[in-house]
């Protein structure tokens, strides 16, 4: 068993330092909680290392649970022999240093195995749980356990756009009524987005390696500690692939054969641990058949495009691979289901949305004749295969315009109105 003294300065020192740790920027995602805190769902909030888990834990003590909260941090390595048999001695220490409180604060919970039993257990008293982990698929199978039915999660993502801007304590002008200057500054700060990403840490401390600390405790700490991996060389090398290759076609059989793999199923198995660990994110193809899907090639996004491009190699050349990561995001923000489509012809759209039947594609520049209609043309295609389609989009820099060809309208929107708007 922990022991109680080392066990009381932990919490007293965590609960000290959550008290004084910076508010931070007023995460999107505090307002949409408002709404779930007081319910009786246990909230699950999953992520990224980094991404600000514990600031948005802190956001939401202040503004809804004023004192009426403990916190513990089980990232803290003197927690590291922390069993679940030790979360009765854990409460008793809690209530002796702070008093009966009515909500947990969990902070990176899924350290602890069988977390959920504890937390089941006082649930069914009557307390309540705020929760975070960086581990989906770890957090998946427990709440699908003991917590079916009594748990909401919610995701965070590195900043948005939006976000990014609030940061940096720049007003949103209006988009309806932007000047020439204003444009230019939106494209100017568009492309910063792009180069930096929205890892609150990284922002904030520039000149240090975050990304790079950040991706190494990734795949050595989440996924080679985590699941036994002895050739950690071959999980070095794919995560590397993959983070240099990003908005591309993803082919596991050709994975496979690039790294010498005598198995495509422990390809699948670390990408499926890399998206477990929120490093990266694989879509299907849309098809009416499951098989299909499974069997076509997927392709492939990061976490955070400035992510990509420090440890990524020579990525920053393609900006449209970058700016196509970025709407992919926007939209996983929103919404769990999204596709890229082929035809019939093997004409490619970039995204398709089922849930609002829309399709999307994004290309850095529209100026070219030949980019232009290559666009329009897969755009339409996919239309005419699909029924009741209720937008066409494409998302490049320049301006907003709308283009009419045979019957269908395209909307042209740029970048930084894409993610400002969505």
């Amino acid at each position: 068993m922990i022991d109680q003294n080392i066990l009381s300065s932990t919490l007293k020192e965590q609960y000290e330092a959550f008290k004084n740790s910076e508010l931070g920027v007023e995460r999107e995602e505090l307002h949409n909680l408002k709404s779930l805190i007081f319910t009786p769902q246990i909230i699950v909030i999953t992520g990224l290392r980094r991404v600000g888990k514990s600031t948005l834990l802190k956001q939401i003590a202040i503004k809804y649970l004023k004192e009426d909260f403990y916190f513990v941090n089980f990232e803290d390595e003197r927690l590291l022999d922390f069993e679940v048999k030790d979360f009765d001695l854990l409460h008793e220490t809690l209530i002796s240093l702070f008093g009966e409180k009515k909500f947990f604060l969990f902070d990176e919970i899924q350290n602890v195995p069988q977390w959920e039993r504890f937390v089941r257990r006082l649930h069914d008293q009557g307390y309540k749980f705020v929760v975070t982990g960086s581990n989906a698929s770890l957090l998946s199978q427990e709440l699908g356990t003991r917590l079916t039915g009594r748990s909401i999660r919610v995701e965070l993502f590195p900043f948005s756009f939006r976000e990014f801007l609030n940061y940096r304590q720049i007003n949103i002008p209006d988009l309806k009524v932007l000047t020439t200057k204003q444009r230019g500054n939106l494209l100017k700060l568009t492309n910063e987005y792009i180069a930096s990403g929205g890892i609150p840490d990284a922002l904030k401390y520039p000149k240090l390696s975050i990304h790079k600390t950040l991706y190494d405790d990734v795949l050595y700490r989440d996924i080679a500690t985590r699941y036994n991996i002895d050739n950690v060389k071959i999980l070095q090398e794919l995560a590397f692939y993959l983070i240099s290759n990003i908005s591309s076609m993803l082919s596991f059989n050709k994975l496979k054969d690039l790294l010498k793999l005598g198995s495509v199923n422990t390809v699948k198995n670390y990408i499926s641990y890399l998206e477990n660990s929120w490093l990266f994110f694989a879509i299907n193809k849309y098809a009416y058949s499951v098989k299909e899907q499974q069997i076509a090639a997927k392709k492939l996004y990061c976490i955070d495009t400035g992510l990509a491009q420090s440890v990524g190699f020579s990525f920053s050349k393609n900006k449209g691979k970058l700016m196509e990561n970025l709407v992919f995001l926007t939209l996983r923000r929103k919404y769990d289901r999204i596709y890229y489509y082929k035809t019939i012809q093997n004409l490619e759209v970039d995204f398709f949305v089922p849930q609002k039947k829309m399709l999307i594609q994004v290309t850095q520049k529209l100026d070219l004749l030949e980019t232009k209609e290559r666009e329009e043309k897969a755009l339409v295609a996919v239309k005419q295969e699909l029924e009741k389609i209720n937008k066409l989009i494409i998302v490049a820099e320049g301006k907003r315009q709308d283009i009419e060809i045979r019957g269908s309208k395209i909307q042209v929107i740029p970048l930084y109105e894409w993610l400002l708007q969505n």
